[in-house]
Order: structure tokens, then C-alpha cells, then sequence
């Protein structure tokens, strides 16, 4: 009975797309195999899966799927739970005294929902503004990227991109807004195809209304060229 229900509890959780904390849940021992280790458990454990669904792995198009998403998972789809892989955090004085916001907006996100292990793509949009310190615009996309690549909830993405920034520049005055589609949500369960999911996290100035105003209008500008 007691399973019954932890098992109704667990899908609702997940339909309802509840996060848990602001930082990726990790056991203490999350890092004691080695990659290559890693590697090696998960291609077994992908087998069993295939073959509990009844897939014949000998077939010249399954055999090596195994291993392939394997690597996969450890080295590039949750690559962002490795601390090794996060961007160093190398800022530059302001001396241009560029005072303004700046704003690094359509930053593409692929991340993987941690519910039901399905994609989450869409666009983030990052802002700061300089008390002194700027950081390279590549740097901002990779750390988008670097929280992106672990299992996620949108929440916690937009607040952890908001967190490193404002550690990194030394400043509260770090915003995030990120558009995406969930396939949690557009492939399966409710299959709305149409519907995106939208999170923001504004701190320092950003949370004064003419600040945030003065951003939003900023990404929603046109920018083909």
C-alpha cells in the first residue's frame, strides 16, 4: 500500500514539475568513479533496458546503442554535473566605464528534464550590470550551458545562471529570463505541442520596475540580420 502510494506521489511530482532545491541534488560519493567507470555501468544498465522492452541488440542498428548513450549521458547531456567542466571565472576591469546593463539575449538551451529524462530546449536571455568588473560574452553562454548539461528543473537553472553570475562579478545586479518547451510536457502526459514554459530570476537592480522594464523591452527586440 505504502508503495502504491509513494509511486502516486513520485508521478505527481513529476506531471507537476516540482524541483526540489536551488542546488542539482548529489550524493556525497557523486564523484568517486572515474568518467571511463561511469561509462561502463550506465552501457549495461541501457542494455537491460532494451532488452526488458524486448529490443534485439544484436540487430546491426541497436548493437552499439548502449554504449553510445553512455558516453553521451557522462560526457555531453550531464556533462554540467562535472565540476571539472564548469567555465573558469576570469573578469576583466571595466575600463571603458561602460555603466549600462548589457544584455546577451537568444542564448540556446538544451537541457534534460530530471522527471522523466526528456529534452528541454529553448532560449536564455542574461543581463548585468558593471560595479567595476566585466566578464567575456562567451563566458555568459557557457555558463548557461555548463547548469543546462545535468538533469534540471527551469527554476533552478535560471536561479543557479543568476547565482554564478552575480559570484562571479561580484554584483546583484544579475538578471535571466529563459523560454523553453518542455518534451515532458509536449510529447507525453497532457501533449500540449504549442505550449512553452517561461522562469525568470531578477536580483539587485533589476528587481526596480523601470530596470526591469528597460531589460524585457531589451530582449524582445528584433535581432535577424
Amino acid at each position: 500500500m505504502k508503495i502504491e502510494k509513494d509511486i502516486q506521489n513520485h508521478d505527481a511530482i513529476g506531471d507537476n514539475h516540482v524541483g526540489s532545491s536551488f542546488e542539482t541534488p548529489l550524493r556525497n560519493d557523486a564523484f568517486k568513479l572515474t568518467s571511463p567507470e561511469k561509462i561502463d555501468i550506465i552501457k549495461d544498465d541501457v542494455r537491460h533496458i532494451m532488452e526488458t522492452l524486448g529490443l534485439d541488440l544484436t540487430d546491426d542498428s541497436l548493437k552499439g546503442t548502449p554504449n553510445r548513450v553512455a558516453k553521451m549521458f557522462v560526457n555531453e547531456i550531464f556533462g554540467g554535473l562535472d565540476p571539472a567542466k564548469k567555465p573558469s571565472a576570469s573578469t576583466f576591469e571595466n575600463k571603458y566605464k561602460y555603466g549600462e546593463m548589457l544584455v546577451e539575449k537568444n542564448i540556446t538551451v538544451y537541457s534534460t528534464c530530471e522527471h522523466h529524462l526528456l529534452p528541454i530546449v529553448g532560449k536564455a536571455h542574461v543581463a548585468y550590470i558593471s560595479n567595476g568588473t566585466v566578464v567575456g560574452l562567451s563566458k555568459m553562454n557557457r555558463i548557461v550551458d555548463y547548469f543546462a548539461k545535468r538533469p534540471q528543473v527551469q527554476e533552478r537553472l535560471t536561479i543557479q545562471i543568476v547565482k554564478e553570475l552575480q559570484d562571479v562579478l561580484n554584483t546583484q545586479d544579475v538578471a535571466c529570463v529563459i523560454d523553453a518547451k518542455h518534451l515532458c510536457v509536449n510529447s507525453r502526459g497532457i501533449r500540449d505541442v504549442d505550449s512553452s514554459t517561461v522562469t525568470s530570476e531578477f536580483g539587485g537592480q533589476f528587481k526596480n520596475k523601470e530596470t526591469k522594464r528597460e531589460f524585457l523591452d531589451y530582449i524582445n527586440l528584433d535581432t535577424t540580420f
